[in-house]
């Protein structure tokens, strides 16, 4: 068994740093769009049953089935349908559905959360159910959706090392072609993980921050 070889990062250093960024920016993008779909089915759910029955099937199709599945139906299944999509593009789509299908249902427990009678008290003021969606039932349930939300940010990325199956040069993939190149698993893949858990460990410290911060105000 050989000796840890500390030449072998630094020598990939760049090129694990490339991967790195790349890795930010497919998860960063991806998320943005979980987030925008988790809250437009969310609140739409949350509203009626017929709603909450049309999106039901987008819901229950892209949490009961496995991600990489998705993002193959995506690359390679809609070309067939003469839907023809880049790499970066399938994967940041195959992630940001799949993550918007479980945010959605995050956004839908805090709203019902949120006691009726805040709705009522609004619309007695005269706010219309947009305006008192706005300025009074979300922001009491983001509140509470924050720690699950950015779990999710978590989960999606580390979920982005999927994406390498797609040819795209994130973190995973950079790991991949390292050790083709130096037969070294043991200081590539530990390199790899510790950067994984940086950045998720991050995430949960700015949870946390915001945690604090929703209460604080909360109590003012």
């Amino acid at each position: 068994m050989g000796e840890f070889r500390f030449d072998i990062l630094a020598n990939a250093l760049p090129l694990l740093i490339e991967g790195l960024w790349v890795t930010l920016y497919v998860s960063l993008l991806s998320f943005l769009l979980a987030l925008s779909i988790g809250f437009t089915v969310g609140i739409l759910r949350s509203r009626s049953p017929l709603l909450r029955a049309i999106l039901a099937p987008y819901v229950e199709v892209f949490r009961g089935t496995p991600l990489l599945i998705q993002l193959f139906f995506i690359y390679y299944g809609l070309p067939s349908l003469g839907i023809t999509l880049d790499s970066l593009t399938a994967g940041i789509l195959g992630l940001g559905m799949n993550g918007g299908a479980y945010i959605s249902e995050i956004i839908r427990g805090a709203l019902l959360s949120v006691e009726k009678g805040q709705q009522d008290a609004a619309m007695s003021l005269g706010l219309s159910w947009f305006q008192s969606m706005i300025h009074v039932i979300l922001p009491q349930a983001v509140s509470v959706a924050i720690p699950s939300l950015v779990n999710s940010f978590s989960a999606l990325l580390k979920e982005s090392s999927l994406v390498s199956v797609l040819a795209i040069t994130e973190l995973t993939r950079v790991s991949q072609l390292i050790y083709t190149r130096t037969f070294r698993a043991l200081e590539v893949y530990l390199a790899v993980g510790a950067l994984y858990f940086i950045m998720t460990y991050f995430a949960s410290r700015v949870s946390k921050r915001l945690e604090w911060k929703f209460q604080v105000s909360g109590r003012l």
